[in-house]
């Protein structure tokens, strides 16, 4: 099943639940409010978009918020803030299984949702 993990104020968030409702797939919505990711949810994620980095929202206002805009944290360092402060991870992450995107990737929904319609999902 294709989960995205983001919050309900995230208009790209709000995009990517609407594009696969549109294709009549369903999807799973996690809130980054509620719920982050686990540790191993966190790394398969990053393996998939290139790395922990690209999973970092260094531009948005939490960063600014928690005095984290001008630090460059290691990423072990980073993977720790992303996993205890999962509102600083950029939105959404669209996930199907191993494979992942990360922010406005209609290209990669459209891959994703595809995949959905073949294996009847």
């Amino acid at each position: 099943m294709i989960q995205i993990f983001g919050t309900a104020k995230c208009k790209v968030t709000r995009a990517a639940q609407r594009f696969f409702a549109d294709r009549g797939i369903k999807v799973q919505m996690i809130e980054l409010r509620e719920k982050g990711l686990s540790k191993g949810e966190l790394a398969s994620v990053a393996r998939a978009v290139g790395g922990i980095r690209a999973l970092y929202d260094e531009g948005s206002t939490r960063v600014k918020e928690k005095g984290l805009a001008h630090a460059a944290p290691s990423d072990a360092r980073l993977a720790e803030l992303l996993f205890d402060d999962p509102l600083l991870l950029r939105t959404p992450i669209v996930r199907d299984g191993t494979k992942a995107a990360v922010g406005p990737a209609e290209t990669v929904w459209k891959s994703f949702a595809e995949a959905a319609k073949k294996s009847g999902g």
